[in-house]
């Protein structure tokens, strides 16, 4: 297994990384997450406020995102959108592996102009979403608003991950989806990053995760 330095303890840990295809009669979708990355992404999806959203995760979580998807958008954006969530989450889920050594929680408050958007996550090996966005409008450009509650619920299944989104503030679409990122980026962030305290052990006063 492949093993990089931990830049603040000189420790060995396995390099986080992982590529996962899942293909179905309506999605093809390839992932591959180099979660110590540095904010590289290529997504293609078919959907471009949602390639967008993925160059936000990229960027702000400093995680390497490529992401290829061909789906049924002749039909509607809802079946890609949905499988390029459960597909990022397969690959965060394998990548971290039983999580050894991480922070496990992260949670940051991100502003966008009038919008405040406040996410607390935790890699638990518990999957529950607690969403709390109250979006105006139905579309941003051609991108079906409902569909961003569908891209979490199914990163958080795929991953095992608890996940709570709260709006503070805010009244423009795109603002309140896009400060809704890059706050989930930067909470996935803190909660991946490795904790030199507890070295190898896993972070759970209970000695497992149910991963």
């Amino acid at each position: 297994m492949q093993t990089k330095a931990n830049p603040t303890t000189n420790l060995e840990f396995p390099t986080r990384t992982a590529t996962v295809t899942r293909t179905t009669k309506e999605t093809d979708v390839t992932v591959t997450l180099n979660v110590d990355g540095t904010g590289q992404c290529n997504a293609n999806t078919g959907i471009p406020f949602l390639d967008h959203m993925l160059h936000q995760i990229a960027s702000h979580g400093l995680f390497d995102l490529d992401i290829q998807a061909k789906g049924d958008l002749e039909i509607d954006d809802h079946h890609t959108n949905e499988d390029v969530g459960i597909t990022l989450g397969m690959a965060l889920h394998q990548a971290l592996g039983n999580r050894t050594g991480i922070v496990r929680f992260g949670h940051f408050v991100a502003p966008l102009d009038e919008s405040l958007i406040q996410v607390s996550l935790d890699f638990s090996g518990r999957p529950y979403l607690a969403y709390g966005l109250d979006i105006p409008t139905q579309r941003v450009g051609t991108y079906d608003t409902q569909l961003v509650r569908e891209f979490f619920m199914a990163v958080v299944h795929h991953s095992l991950m608890t996940l709570h989104i709260r709006q503070l503030d805010g009244i423009n679409s795109h603002h309140i989806i896009e400060a809704t990122f890059k706050a989930f980026a930067r909470a996935m962030r803190m909660a991946t990053e490795i904790d030199p305290r507890r070295a190898n052990a896993i972070p759970s006063s209970k000695g497992v995760l149910q991963v």
